[in-house]
């Protein structure tokens, strides 16, 4: 291929990739045992309290008689502050360099081993796309993990707070408390969530079934269907089982292009503090104000 570009694409372009890839709202509430107009508007206001156009208590009272009618005793009520507060100790945040980035799909690959992911499930996938005219041709590509924003719509909008943002700044799924209602599908800007229906590799797979992902630190056992976390949403959450044990996610160990760096922002001498600051960072969808914990050089 002839690289003769003289300017990478901009941040704008990647967020058009991003919008390729997100499911049908409509289709995806369609799925849902649940309200789906309930959702859908959920996710809509949602959108409108992270970027502070609209205020997070107006937005509760607005819904608040509604989610109890619809999911009675799995209902949280009240206002959740603790994606507004400024926690101390390590914020993990991940950096990934575009231009090392050859689309490999290794960090597909092994995220997909490392958390026994079923089909149609992937929490790391990299977009692809050829954009110029033979012979000018540049292939551009886009991993994409969940961005665990600081401002999560996703959250937002969880009836039972099965969704919260831990302080490390990963936003974690207790599947425990997760009823499948898929309203944080629809409200995530950047498609990171999946439903799991319960399909599986056991036929491809000899034992697939034996052992189950590790959610956040706890080993499930046997997946079989009626148990956690079928049912539930999915979602990358940076190798949280891995953190535990001072490793780093898999798809940052096994990155063939070096691409991707991980650590704490908070502690300026980090590496991915330094990077944040460099004028190739941008954040997908900056506009809308969820402020990931992604951030890619370009």
């Amino acid at each position: 291929m002839g690289l003769l570009f003289n300017r990478g694409p901009e941040p704008k372009d990647f967020d058009k990739l991003v919008d390729l890839v997100l499911p049908d709202s409509k289709k995806e509430m369609s799925n849902s045992p649940y309200d789906s107009e309930l959702g859908l508007n959920m996710a809509r206001d949602a959108r409108k309290v992270i970027n502070g156009r609209l205020d997070i208590v107006d937005f509760h009272q607005t819904y608040s008689s509604s989610l109890t009618k619809e999911f009675g005793k799995y209902y949280a009520s009240g206002v959740d502050h603790t994606t507004q507060k400024e926690k101390s100790g390590p914020k993990w945040v991940m950096v990934i360099d575009l231009k090392k980035c050859v689309g490999c799909d290794t960090c597909t690959v092994s995220c997909k081993a490392e958390n026994r992911t079923p089909p149609g499930i992937s929490y790391n996938v990299v977009m692809e796309k050829l954009e110029g005219e033979f012979p000018n041709i540049r292939a551009v590509n886009l991993p994409r993990p969940c961005m665990q924003c600081d401002k999560p719509a996703c959250a937002q909008v969880c009836p039972t707070r099965a969704t919260y943002k831990m302080e490390n700044g990963i936003v974690a799924i207790d599947n425990d408390r997760c009823i499948g209602c898929r309203y944080c599908i629809v409200a995530c800007p950047y498609g990171a969530r999946s439903f799991d229906f319960g399909d599986s590799y056991e036929q491809e797979m000899m034992g697939f079934n034996d052992v189950s992902s590790p959610e956040y630190g706890t080993e499930r056992g046997e997946r079989k269907e009626g148990k956690t976390p079928i049912g539930t949403v999915r979602k990358c959450s940076f190798c949280f089982h891995r953190l535990q044990r001072g490793e780093e996610p898999a798809c940052v160990e096994t990155c063939i292009g070096d691409a991707r760096y991980f650590g704490d922002i908070n502690d300026p001498n980090s590496v991915v503090s330094k990077l944040a600051a460099s004028p190739r960072a941008f954040r997908l969808k900056e506009e809308l104000g969820t402020h990931p914990s992604v951030i890619y050089l370009r």
